[in-house]
């Protein structure tokens, strides 16, 4: 497309290297990671141009592996948070400055690094440091990554060509300035392109930023500052601290010149977030920006006139893919008696040739949960259904920590629709399944509809169309990522735009223009050409 005098490319999505057996990308994949697994990193802050080493070095293990040391990163205290507040603004004026085709281009080139010479080091570090699969990884930290970068700059040119009509003598347009401050991003372990691609949205629109990533994220955020920082991106435009959360947020949310935060994360911290801002309120410059996506209870419903097989898949990759540690990850499922037997069938011969272990063994379908926390938290759920009488496992349920924090994919069978685990987000390898009556769909519809706080994903199986349309309107506010004959994961960038509501977020839509305009405060400007010389109107006579 063309905006004003500069012309940008047209995005296509990003292809997805299969990293197949005999094909090159998967012996280039190896070898990365044998290279990577065989030196400890020393990963620094980035503040300003500085690499601040504090020397309270925490080790960087990987989950499917925790006595091997991938690294260690600098632990920094209250001094660097308030060094990368000082600094980020320091560098605003000059950033916001910017023509905007000039910040444009450092997001075009850290997309095609990324593509290229950090392809595999993106990859290799999300699989280490986060327990992703090869493919998992490639959709995420390279595909999902890039496509932010690119999708974003043809967003942001959008958005700038939208202008107000003007009358005659009079020229009328918007400029879209920063926002006045600095943006806080708050960002996940289970994505590497959302951990990237919550600061550098705003940054793309003209925002300093203090990005704060999850402690098991650092080690591939290391590799996104530095595609960030040879595509030129300037000092002190994001500022990168591993830090005390609770400590970092009294500084930030104290701070006048907190301008709004990109957050990622539980709902719960979301929650106090939002409830600080709030009592804070009067302390700042500016209203903050407060855009946030948590968690979710994500749904599968199925119809009786489903198609068993498809549903089956659906179920099992929605489920267990990335240990269900992906926010869309389906948790809860109603299938009608009509097509249990068939649908179980399938999903048993699926999960019995599933592989659960490390994964260096490109077999594995299933890695490590994150870390010691995440585990006992989810085989607590399985152990409570195993010793409950209002559910059974019927798949799974084993795991093992000696080495790594795996768990088996982990089927529950349920009776009751309001069940602990079909209720309460889990976020690892387990799904909980409500065999219903099939003349009851619609009321299975309203019990989907009630049961869970959340509205982030959900998907509908039916080839009866007047069923898909009954469920389309009934679960209107139930999901903000709806999916229809497909399971309710892997949004792609500039496809499905992602976010939910409820509990679930504020539905600022990552991967579309409406969330980069969280991140300006449009100006108006009228001129007027021939000015008025005569207070009268004509109707004075």
């Amino acid at each position: 497309m063309s905006t004003g005098f500069f012309s940008v490319p047209t995005p296509k999505n990003e292809p997805i290297n299969s990293y197949a057996p005999n094909t090159k990308e998967r012996e280039a994949l190896i070898a990365k990671l044998t290279e990577m697994r065989s030196v400890v990193a020393d990963v620094p802050m980035y503040i300003g141009s500085e690499e601040v080493r504090t020397g309270n070095k925490q080790a960087l293990t990987s989950p499917h592996d925790y006595q091997h040391i991938l690294g260690y990163y600098h632990e920094g205290d209250a001094t660097h948070v308030n060094q990368a507040i000082d600094t980020a603004l320091a560098a605003r004026e000059a950033w916001a400055n910017l023509p905007w085709e000039n910040r444009m281009a450092i997001f075009l080139k850290a997309a095609d690094l990324s593509a290229t010479k950090y392809r595999n080091e993106l990859n290799a570090s999300t699989m280490l440091g986060q327990s992703k699969n090869a493919y998992q990884a490639e959709i995420d930290a390279a595909c999902e990554w890039i496509d932010f970068l690119r999708f974003n700059v043809h967003f942001a040119t959008q958005i700038y060509a939208e202008q107000p009509i003007s009358s005659e003598n009079v020229w009328n347009r918007l400029e879209y300035r920063p926002l006045e401050g600095f943006v806080f991003a708050v960002t996940p372990f289970n994505f590497t392109a959302i951990a990237g691609n919550l600061p550098a949205s705003a940054a793309l629109m003209g925002n300093v930023v203090v990005w704060k990533p999850s402690p098991q994220q650092i080690y591939s955020a290391n590799v996104l500052m530095k595609v960030l920082k040879e595509a030129g991106l300037p000092d002190g435009v994001i500022n990168l601290i591993y830090t005390d959360g609770p400590l970092t947020g009294d500084i930030v949310f104290n701070h006048p010149q907190f301008a709004g935060v990109h957050f990622t994360g539980s709902t719960k911290v979301f929650q106090h977030i939002w409830k600080t801002i709030g009592e804070n309120i009067h302390k700042y410059k500016s209203y903050p920006r407060i855009v946030g996506e948590t968690g979710g209870k994500d749904f599968i419903v199925a119809h009786k006139s489903a198609d068993a097989k498809a549903l089956a898949v659906g179920l099992v990759r929605g489920a267990f893919e990335y240990q269900g540690q992906k926010c869309s990850a389906a948790s809860r499922a109603y299938i009608p008696n009509t097509l249990w037997e068939q649908t179980w069938e399938y999903v048993q011969a699926d999960l019995s040739e599933i592989k659960v272990g490390p994964v260096e063994d490109f077999s594995n379908f299933v890695n490590a949960v994150i870390d010691e926390k995440a585990f006992d938290k989810i085989t607590a759920y399985i152990d409570n259904a195993k010793a409950s009488d209002k559910a059974k496992i019927i798949a799974g349920g084993n795991y093992d920590k000696s080495k790594g924090y795996f768990i088996e994919p982990t089927i529950i069978l349920t009776e009751d629709p309001h069940y602990t685990t079909m209720c309460e987000e889990i976020f690892g390898p387990v799904l909980t399944i409500y065999v219903y009556d099939a003349d009851k769909y619609e009321e299975t519809l309203d019990i989907v509809n009630t049961t869970s706080d959340y509205a982030l994903t959900g998907a509908i199986f039916a080839q009866d169309r007047y069923a898909l349309e009954i469920a389309n309107k009934k679960l209107v506010n139930a999901a903000g990522n709806f999916y229809i004959n497909d399971k309710p994961t892997g949004a792609v960038v500039g496809q499905q735009p992602f976010g939910g509501a409820r509990a679930s977020g504020t539905n600022d839509k990552a991967g579309s223009k409406l969330n980069l305009l969280r991140w300006v405060s449009p100006r108006t400007i009228k001129e007027t050409f021939v000015s008025p010389t005569d207070y009268k109107y004509p109707f004075l006579g």
